[in-house]
């Protein structure tokens, strides 16, 4: 049996107090604090706002018309009778639109006529009297006054005979003006009148439009009459904002609209496509200029409240980065860029990844992103 040796036990033991002791004595001379870790910066990612050239646009909504586009209406009243077309088929100029009741202007035209031809064979025989007493003149068995008279009944009847026949003319007119015909090649629009329908000289019949050149009327509010200039851009957008058309102003309103307090604006547009209607409600965009405005990626904005923000990685007084919670003011996209009329400047280093991480004023370690 083996018997500890007493001496070894005991030399142990006072190591083992002597290093607690130690490391004890060791641990009490240190500040606490110093043995907390101060806060490492939040890495991020940062693009420096670049100044592009942006161009200082208004939306507005706008009426396009078409600048050969004929409203008909009858140029007479009466009856229609006939309805020779469809709405939206492609005429010639002169094609019969409607017929209205000719009945009546056909019995007056047949009637004119007659009167005519009765004035004709009036003027035949003064013409004959005439002639047989100017033979009979010279012969001296009639007065000059008989002569004078014979002469004067036939200046009569010439007269008689050229008024009939200007009142001919005039009806055989009015009798035209019951056929209703295209007054050029166009498209047929809509027909609110039907056969049986009475008309008179301001019911609307239809109307022709001619494919090809439209014009675009913009009302632009009264607030920037003063920028509009003669020439200046325009372009037409579809229901995507994609543009379809450009053009230039080519008529300012002298006047201002009293309803609405806004100016008219045209401006002539091409439809080589015909993809653009008559009376068709688009959005034009008026272009007043183009500036260099600073712009910063979509991703790099937050809006709360209705109103933007974004982060900007500012240097403090000792030389780090923090970040800087920015309200901004922003205009149209560019590409994937929001354009910034206030609040970010060229140059400023906008935080773009981790800003749900961020607060006003905490340290950030910026890195470019690629």
């Amino acid at each position: 049996m083996l018997v500890p040796n007493r001496n070894r036990i005991k030399s142990c033991a006072g190591a083992l107090i002597g290093v607690a002791a130690s490391l004890l004595f060791a641990s009490c001379g240190k500040d606490p604090a110093a043995t907390q870790q101060a806060p490492s910066a939040i890495p991020v990612k940062i693009e420096e706002a670049r100044a592009v050239p942006v161009s200082d646009t208004s939306d507005y909504v706008a009426t396009l018309k078409s600048r050969n586009s004929a409203v008909i209406m009858p140029q007479v009243e009466g009856q229609i009778v006939q309805i020779a077309v469809h709405s939206g088929d492609r005429v010639g100029a002169g094609k019969l639109l409607m017929q209205i009741d000719p009945l009546k202007q056909q019995a007056t035209v047949k009637s004119q006529e007659d009167t005519r031809a009765a004035a004709e064979a009036n003027l035949k025989f003064a013409q004959q009297q005439y002639e047989r007493n100017s033979g009979l003149y010279k012969a001296g068995v009639v007065s000059r006054q008989d002569l004078d008279q014979n002469k004067s009944a036939l200046d009569n009847a010439k007269a008689q005979v050229q008024a009939l026949e200007a009142n001919v003319r005039e009806q055989q007119v009015q009798l035209h003006y019951y056929s209703v015909t295209a007054p050029w090649d166009g498209i047929v629009g809509d027909i609110p009148v039907h056969v049986g329908d009475r008309v008179t000289t301001t019911t609307l019949l239809t109307t022709v439009d001619k494919p090809g050149s439209l014009e675009v009327y913009v009302y632009v509010p009264v607030e920037r009459a003063s920028q509009l200039k003669m020439n200046m851009p325009v372009q037409v957008l579809d229901s995507n904002r994609n543009v379809i058309a450009d053009s230039r102003i080519s008529f300012i309103s002298p006047q201002v609209d009293n309803s609405t307090q806004t100016i008219l604006v045209k401006a002539r547009i091409a439809n080589n496509n015909d993809k653009l209607r008559q009376l068709q409600f688009i959005r034009a965009r008026v272009i007043w200029g183009t500036q260099n405005s600073p712009v910063v990626p979509v991703l790099a904005v937050s809006r709360i409240g209705g109103q933007y923000f974004a982060f900007v990685a500012e240097k403090n007084e000792k030389g780090a980065y923090v970040a800087r919670q920015k309200p901004l003011k922003v205009g149209q996209m560019v590409d994937n860029n929001y354009v910034v009329l206030e609040g970010v400047k060229a140059g400023d280093k906008v935080i773009v990844s981790g800003t749900q991480f961020l607060v006003d004023g905490v340290e950030v370690a910026p890195q470019e992103a690629k």
